[in-house]
């Protein structure tokens, strides 16, 4: 869904990019406030509003996805969408180094390298811009710091993402309204059809982060930044085959060195899901030992027959 997304944000012209997000935040609001009366799944509000720590958490998090989703937004916009999918080229790599140094997680050596090609292929596409990439920069810090308050947060994917919106809604409603004061808005000035697709940034905006939001606190943060190439493979095609924007030799170096580093997290992800799958059946085929068993023999054998039956250290089975 992210990787298509630059097909959406340009109808939304002749509305500024300061607008759209203005509208983004409204209306996303709207959209996860109607799940939750439909679903009644309010119970977490409560307990919410008496932690300010987890309250400052989210302020946090509304406040780096209000950047990353503005500067996008404006990116696309402007013919930057490749400059755009380089940011998210990045953004695994800074995830990455956040469960890494601050989460402690533990890559496997194919995913360690995996991370280098990654890095090689950000450098090569960098050089290809001829200054430092402040678009893709600011896309990737902003995005991997939300993925670790979201972490941290712990909160379900449209629940956390209620309350994010919530913070932003006051602030983008002022501002909506300020700018139809001086009658510069376009929600009401370019007819229905414009105003619908501008409803409809609630719906683009909720689908993929509340997946987002649920995948953060279930999977390993390292393993959530490595499947993040894939929004911007999709972001990348679009802005080459779609925009037509320039693609010189360096480009095409880096967007090489993506896809084999892809191929490397593939085979990785299914030897370890093949690995993984050899230990469950060889534990499920080795019987435990009754209590009466157990106690026939020594202890010493009965320690014996324990161990067999526990199969591998867990460790070496973890993907």
């Amino acid at each position: 869904m992210w990787g298509l997304v630059p097909l959406f944000w340009p109808l939304l012209k002749p509305a500024g990019a300061v607008e759209i997000l203005a509208h983004r935040m409204v209306w996303s609001l709207g959209v996860v406030g109607v799940a939750l009366l439909v679903m009644r799944r309010w119970a977490w509000l409560g307990p919410l509003l008496r932690q300010p720590r987890k309250l400052g958490l989210i302020t946090v998090a509304a406040t780096v996805i209000t950047v990353n989703w503005g500067v996008y937004i404006w990116s696309v916009n402007t013919g930057h969408v490749v400059e755009a999918s380089l940011g998210y080229f990045i953004n695994p790599l800074v995830t990455i180094a956040m469960g890494v140094l601050l989460l402690k997680e533990r890559l496997r050596p194919v995913q360690w390298a995996a991370v280098g090609v990654g890095f090689a292929a950000v450098i090569v596409l960098t050089v290809g811009y001829g200054q430092p990439p402040w678009i893709s920069l600011c896309l990737a810090f902003s995005f991997a710091t939300y993925g670790l308050v979201k972490k941290k947060v712990n909160l379900g994917g449209i629940e956390s993402l209620a309350a994010e919106t919530a913070i932003q809604f006051l602030p983008a409603l002022s501002y909506l309204l300020w700018l139809g004061s001086k009658g510069e808005a376009t929600f009401a000035a370019q007819g229905g059809g414009h105003a619908a697709l501008l409803a409809s940034t609630g719906l683009v905006t909720a689908l993929p982060l509340v997946c987002f939001g649920a995948a953060a606190i279930r999977v390993p943060l390292s393993t959530l930044g490595l499947l993040q190439y894939l929004a911007p493979v999709f972001q990348f095609l679009i802005g080459i085959l779609y925009f037509h924007e320039a693609m010189p030799p360096e480009r095409w170096a880096g967007f090489a060195l993506v896809w084999l580093a892809l191929s490397l997290l593939t085979w990785d992800a299914l030897r370890t899901a093949r690995r993984a799958a050899r230990t469950l059946r060889a534990e499920a085929s080795i019987p435990r030992p009754t209590v009466a068993t157990a106690t026939a023999g020594t202890a010493g054998a009965a320690r014996k027959a324990e161990s067999m039956a526990s199969g591998p250290d867990p460790v070496d089975a973890t993907p």
